[in-house]
């Protein structure tokens, strides 16, 4: 099954764009091994998200345990809702084929994010697994975004927006989609205008400081669809104590109940 119709009906099935980041910090977990704890978030919210988001890095801090616990939580996933692995991989063109090869196949990943900085090269690998999604680093959430991507160049355009219209171009698989904050609501506005067809995900929710209702508004496609909303922290640590996993199911379906009101459902 091609990546965006397994988000579609992961996402129809649950009522839900929620993504929920699967990204364990040692110094906030509630518990010591982390895919205990990775089972736990799941069981208590995979009938509320459209997809899981673990961040690499947070796995390959912990050297070969993290990967190992990495490859247990994909494979404890359920099998019909998709898995993004957060990478942000991009390299020439030998060296992505690498991490295609092991993002798609090694972990089974339903879809990846890359870094377009180097070109159409550099992500061309993994546009050749046509039934896997790839997300393009466009319009990022943190606060130093502008520092290249608001570079404007002689016609008049910022480096985001060419990203945009270039990751449009390459959609020749329907496989490509955008990452675009949640904290630049305006810039996110206009590259949904840019793409329309586009799936987007958009992390800075919650403790990043991303406005909610307008991610929703400016962020889904004409059906109220192809929006994939990312929050990590304020599910994964919504309490410390022992009773996370229900906590982080309080948090998610918050948050799901909340998307689908802005959504008008």
């Amino acid at each position: 099954m091609k990546f965006v119709n397994k988000l579609l009906e992961a996402a129809r099935r649950n009522r839900s764009l929620l993504c929920v980041g699967l990204d364990p910090d040692p110094q906030k977990l509630p518990v010591k091994d982390v895919f205990e704890f990775n089972k736990a978030i799941i069981d208590a919210t995979s009938d509320l998200v459209c997809a899981y988001k673990p961040n690499l890095a947070f796995y390959e801090a912990l050297g070969i345990r993290g990967l190992q616990a990495l490859k247990k939580t994909i494979a404890y996933i359920p099998a019909d809702i998709p898995i993004i692995g957060d990478a942000k991989r991009g390299d020439i063109g030998n060296t992505a084929s690498a991490y295609a090869k092991s993002l798609f196949g090694y972990f089974k990943f339903d879809a990846v994010t890359v870094n377009p900085y180097l070109g159409y090269d550099s992500i061309e690998p993994f546009l050749q697994y046509k039934d896997k999604g790839v997300f393009v680093l466009c319009r990022t959430s943190n606060h130093s975004a502008a520092d290249f991507q608001d570079l404007m160049d002689n016609s008049g355009m910022r480096f985001y927006q060419s990203v945009a219209i270039r990751a449009r171009e390459w959609n020749k698989e329907n496989n490509i989609g955008l990452i675009v904050g949640a904290t630049y609501p305006g810039e996110l506005k206009e590259i949904r205008k840019m793409c329309p067809d586009m799936v987007l995900l958009m992390p800075g929710i919650g403790a990043q400081g991303g406005d909610l209702e307008l991610s929703v508004k400016y962020g889904v496609d004409a059906s109220s669809e192809k929006a994939v909303i990312v929050a990590a922290r304020q599910v994964l640590y919504a309490s410390q104590g022992p009773d996370y996993a229900q906590a982080a199911r309080k948090a998610a379906k918050d948050l799901r109940d909340r998307i689908n009101q802005f959504r008008g459902l």
